[in-house]
């Protein structure tokens, strides 16, 4: 994973609420591969018509926001099941880091173990957020994770908050299977005594 320290990118406004993971994943592509075409199943019953053209209606769609790297949505975001590949299309779409006022709590803990950024601020700052980046397509915004602070296209900044074991993870680029491996000498010592060795 790669580790999340300072972060700027363009951001592209999502001013929908309750978007539930089914809309960010369709539970049809569920039993595909994790490959490159994860990038076409986020969004994908909004981002395009049944016989597979773009909407250019979908903010998504529309030049600069297709090139986003962080996505501010409206309250509640990925609320519903607890499909873990609502992440994983979001990343493969190039988003580092999601902003909203309130996050369903499952999606919330997946984009932490999966390197996306959940940033969650009050929901005055992220509607100004939203209208800023729709009155100037492709201003960006700046997320430091070190400090936890998101610098808004003003200049303005907004202070967040991510729980301490998930942010030192983000931090090292670590999920859990690589923090674990951070102590094979510890479990190699263990085993080779237990081994009797």
């Amino acid at each position: 994973m790669e580790p999340f320290t300072r972060y700027t990118a363009i951001a592209a406004p999502l001013d929908l609420a309750n978007v539930d993971t089914d809309q960010i994943m369709p539970a049809r592509f569920m039993r595909r591969p994790r490959d490159e075409r994860y990038a076409t199943y986020g969004f994908h019953d909004q981002r395009f018509t049944p016989d597979g053209a773009k909407r250019p209606d979908f903010i998504l769609n529309q030049p600069p926001f297709d090139a986003a790297g962080i996505l501010v949505a409206g309250r509640n975001f990925g609320v519903g099941s607890s499909r873990e590949a609502a992440v994983y299309a979001l990343a493969a779409m190039g988003f580092r880091c999601v902003v909203a006022s309130s996050f369903g709590d499952i999606f919330f803990s997946n984009a932490l173990k999966n390197g996306l950024l959940p940033v969650k601020l009050p929901e005055s700052a992220v509607s100004a957020l939203r209208q800023a980046i729709s009155a100037s397509p492709g201003v960006t915004i700046s997320v430091d994770l070190q400090t936890q602070i998101l610098t808004a296209p003003d200049g303005s900044t907004h202070e967040f908050v991510v729980p301490g074991f998930a942010r030192d993870c983000l931090l090292r680029g670590l999920d859990e299977i690589g923090l674990t491996l951070t102590l094979e000498p510890e479990i190699t010592a263990f085993e080779a005594r237990r081994n009797g060795g």
